[in-house]
């Protein structure tokens, strides 16, 4: 059984694991490795919205996203999602990945211009950029099985084996290195910036983004049936309900989102993204919010039915990032968009 954080990031702890090296999980659950060479990685999120069907612009300012995207210095990986937002709105977003911050130094400004900025062309729709920048102290991963990784961990140089911090509350705290010796607690407030017609939000420290997914595209029948009918609707109600209420209980803005494919087409796959205002509010909700309850409960009764046989495949990554380890951009978004759900006013340059 080996611990979720590698040998190279381990440290002596002044701040110690919810549970003791004699505990034994349930269930085998895997980690993304990273060279140790890899010190920092970029997760960057392009969004582009609009009220009703895509308009032939949107489609065009994706296009030439995929395009920048195969240019020197690109992302190793990116990915790519649709959802309707709490406004009504359209939104796709492509996220991104690097394991070399210089690589997206280089090729960041110019496509940071043309997608929000001046060169903007996308007339008739909102566009945001949301990127993180952490250190591989930062963050973690997690995943039910092998032979599949999803986002940051397709940059990973492969799997762990076994690990123990999974299956308990607060093992999500005890995968990430900082926890070692800081409580990553929140500092400051977020503000509003206008800048001409960007909005840019200036952000507090330790802020926290989980991306959490399923992929259901192996299961047969009985099984797709059970995950559709019992699990997803249930996943669906928590994911609303961060959406809509979330602010109440320290989650600024929910994203639940259907993956599409390579083919454009809408894959067997979906993933919830959402900034929360600290690590500590997310496990909050997770330990004790009826709507998580009621997930987890969903879950556990579909995984101990199914044991072994299941072929779902479930993964999260979550993030815990420092004010100058994050950039919040939008132009032309309404309201309530992402972060811009945060503040309460935004002020002028």
């Amino acid at each position: 059984m080996e611990s979720a954080i590698p040998a190279h990031l381990q440290t002596a702890r002044t701040r110690h694991r919810r549970v003791g090296e004699d505990y034994a999980p349930p269930y085998p659950s895997f980690v993304a490795r990273h060279k140790p060479s890899v010190t920092r990685v970029v997760m960057a999120y392009f969004g582009i919205q609009s009220r009703g069907a895509f308009p032939a612009v949107a489609e065009q300012a994706l296009a030439r996203l995929a395009s920048d995207f195969a240019a020197a210095d690109g992302p190793s990986h990116w990915d790519r999602a649709s959802y309707i937002d709490e406004a009504g709105f359209t939104n796709v977003i492509t996220v991104a990945y690097w394991d070399d911050r210089q690589k997206f130094d280089r090729w960041f400004p110019a496509v940071r211009e043309r997608w929000t900025g001046e060169q903007r062309t996308n007339n008739g729709c909102g566009t945001f950029i949301e990127a993180l920048y952490p250190s591989v102290e930062g963050y973690e991963t997690l995943f039910s099985s092998l032979g599949r990784p999803e986002g940051v961990a397709v940059l990973a140089d492969g799997m762990s084996g076994e690990v123990l911090e999974h299956a308990y509350w607060g093992g999500m705290r005890d995968r990430i290195p900082l926890s070692q010796t800081s409580e990553m607690a929140p500092s400051g407030s977020a503000r509003a910036i206008r800048e001409g017609a960007r909005i840019r939000i200036i952000p507090h420290d330790n802020i926290c983004l989980i991306r959490s997914g399923q992929d259901w595209g192996d299961t047969e029948s009985a099984e797709r049936k059970m995950y559709l009918g019992d699990v997803e609707p249930v996943l669906r109600e928590g994911m609303d309900f961060l959406r809509d209420q979330g602010r109440s209980i320290g989650c600024y803005a929910n994203r639940y989102m259907t993956v599409i494919g390579p083919d454009g087409a809408r894959a067997e796959k979906s993933y919830g993204m959402s900034w929360w205002k600290s690590l500590s509010a997310l496990e909050r909700w997770a330990e004790s919010h009826p709507t998580h309850v009621r997930i987890f409960g969903a879950a556990m009764k579909y995984l101990s039915t199914l044991g072994p046989a299941a072929k779902l495949r479930l993964y999260h990554e979550v993030t815990v990032a420092r004010a100058d380890e994050q950039l919040f951009e939008y132009a032309d978004c309404h309201p309530q968009t992402g972060m811009l759900n945060a503040v309460q006013r935004v002020e002028t340059a």
